[in-house]
């Protein structure tokens, strides 16, 4: 339609709510089990911010660490029971480019000095231990 307002990608506009999702799995599922799986990672993002820029950054990054072992390496064909990410990752050597890509981002992050002042997710140190004087005195009490 010449001179017309007609959207650029009209069939993305009409599926926007696929985007997420598409994004997301199957590297957010990895990224999340590698973060459960590595306490480190949670020592070194302690803050929202931070958080944030490792999750960003990680999926771009495994993202393309999947792609280029999708390029390298032959996958069988879909049968409807594993991802071809899940195939890659059956593969130890995969398994632990991914993970220490994973553990990369992370340090870089707590590494980057613009995050310096974050605060830490949760309490501190001092307000567990208050937090533990309180509850044993409220248990004493109780018994």
């Amino acid at each position: 339609m010449p001179g017309g307002a007609r959207p650029i990608l009209p069939s993305v506009r009409e599926h926007e709510e696929l985007w997420i999702p598409l994004v997301d799995e199957p590297i957010g599922s990895i990224v999340n089990q590698i973060q459960q799986e590595q306490p480190e990672i949670a020592e070194l993002v302690d803050s929202p911010r931070k958080l944030l820029a490792f999750r960003t950054f990680a999926y771009i990054r495994v993202g393309i660490v999947l792609g280029q072992l999708l390029v390298d390496h032959d996958i069988e064909p879909y049968d409807g029971s594993k991802t071809w990410a899940e195939q890659l990752l059956q593969d130890r050597f995969h398994r632990d480019q991914v993970v220490n890509e994973v553990l990369a981002i992370a340090r870089e992050i707590a590494a980057d000095p613009a995050y310096a002042d974050d605060a830490a997710v949760g309490p501190d140190d001092a307000a567990r231990e208050r937090f533990l004087e309180f509850a044993n005195r409220r248990l004493m009490a109780d018994t």
